[in-house]
């Protein structure tokens, strides 16, 4: 059965998007850091504690207003021309 998507939640999508950012940007960020204060020069430092706490806030916050946006400029247009499209079986009809 085709079924389209007549609305997304700007909020509900941006906040759990944002989380998700975060939370990936650390699996990135914390072995990056630490290769960098490994491989610095001598007399130099390496990346701060205040990089590591504000990088994964920046991404939650600009993951979350992208996300939003999007959702509120895909809410503006399926109007117009129609939501994404799916397909969705139970699994009587898949055999």
């Amino acid at each position: 059965m085709k079924q389209q998507i007549s609305r997304l939640s700007p909020h509900q999508n941006g906040k759990v998007f944002g989380v998700m950012m975060a939370v990936t940007s650390l699996v990135f960020l914390v072995p990056f850091a630490l290769l960098f204060a490994l491989v610095q020069p001598a007399g130099k430092s390496g990346p701060s504690l205040l990089l590591l706490l504000l990088a994964p806030l920046m991404y939650l916050v600009f993951a979350y207003c992208a996300v939003a946006i999007g959702c509120l400029i895909y809410n503006f247009l399926q109007k117009f021309v129609g939501g994404i499209e799916f397909e969705t079986s139970t699994d009587l009809d898949a055999r």
